[in-house]
């Protein structure tokens, strides 16, 4: 048995609103390359008391056999500055030992896409599990974009609230202005500053990890970028390219703020020293004019016999 609904529901912010910020925020400081990625938002969701508004263009339905709230065609959840936008949205509820009725899970499929001041995040499907605390966010086309910065990804793309843990998974690629870092998985990690916001201090790179600047191009196994530095270190057959030349060992530190990279034959640490080879391709030096052969003067002809 069902019921529609008007086609606007206001409710007051709780556990079934919290992802409309947490999703936005959070995958946006994963995209932040050499700026402070600010989640001040995330800490303060469980106090904020902002209502959350959804509107629907087919209405909204109520089904209590499947206990679930439908929002359908061209749906939309708004709250404070953020908004959520899906062809539908779904809110599934259950009984609590108490008696009242908990969301447990919420999901926004077809056409996703998630606007904040801090960018938009685009998928085909948005699930945020509360039990787990966790956001995922798939589809054929994930991105999030933002006024100077981009991040995709091929498989999903994450927010995990107890782990404090943004996750980009599959071919996830981060852009900010002229740099650009690419792993098989990126994962910014955020910690709380001394204003008691969140914020993204480090992000983890695995697997196949390249970075480009406009000077070089560098790869290793493995890499951490450390954001309020400006400073990414790489493990495991690190490879950096400039021109046609190329540095070979087993660890870099990159400064993304200058251009510069020092490569070395172990992690700081090691026990154990590989060599550092280098590949340089000398430039061809461009002949002077002095070296170029002297043209040789035309033969005069000589007098016919029998000239008078």
């Amino acid at each position: 048995m069902s019921s529609a609904a008007a086609k606007t529901a206001r409710l007051t912010t709780g556990p079934a609103s919290r992802f409309v910020l947490l999703t936005a925020l959070a995958l946006f400081a994963a995209a932040v390359l050499p700026l402070p990625a600010n989640g001040q938002a995330i800490g303060n969701l469980q106090e904020s008391d902002e209502p959350l508004e959804i509107n629907a263009e087919d209405g909204i339905e109520w089904n209590r056999n499947d206990k679930t709230y439908i929002a359908r065609g061209n749906a939309r959840a708004a709250s404070g500055e953020v908004e959520v936008l899906a062809e539908v949205l779904t809110a599934y509820y259950r009984e609590s030992p108490e008696g009242d009725s908990e969301i447990f899970l919420l999901e926004a499929t077809g056409n996703v896409r998630i606007n904040a001041p801090e960018g938009t995040v685009y998928g085909d499907k948005g699930r945020y599990k509360l039990d787990e605390q966790v956001f995922i966010m798939t589809g054929e086309d994930l991105r999030l974009e933002g006024e100077k910065d981009r991040l995709t990804a091929r498989d999903s793309l994450e927010y995990w609230e107890a782990n404090q843990q943004a996750v980009a998974r599959g071919d996830a690629n981060a852009y900010h202005e002229d740099k650009h870092i690419r792993a098989d998985v990126l994962i910014a990690n955020f910690t709380e500053n001394a204003q008691s916001e969140m914020e993204v201090k480090r992000i983890d790179a695995e697997g196949n990890v390249e970075i480009r600047t406009q000077r070089e191009f560098v790869t290793g196994n493995e890499g951490v970028y450390y954001v309020d530095r400006e400073i990414a270190t790489l493990t495991g057959d690190v490879k950096i390219t400039q021109e046609e030349n190329q540095l070979n060992g087993e660890y870099a530190e990159v400064n993304l703020a200058t251009g510069i990279s020092n490569l070395k034959g172990a992690a700081p640490g090691s026990q154990t020293q590989a060599p550092v080879t280098a590949i340089v391709v000398p430039r061809s030096k461009p002949k002077s004019e002095s070296e170029e052969p002297a043209e040789q003067a035309p033969e005069e002809a000589s007098p016919s016999a029998g000239g008078s």
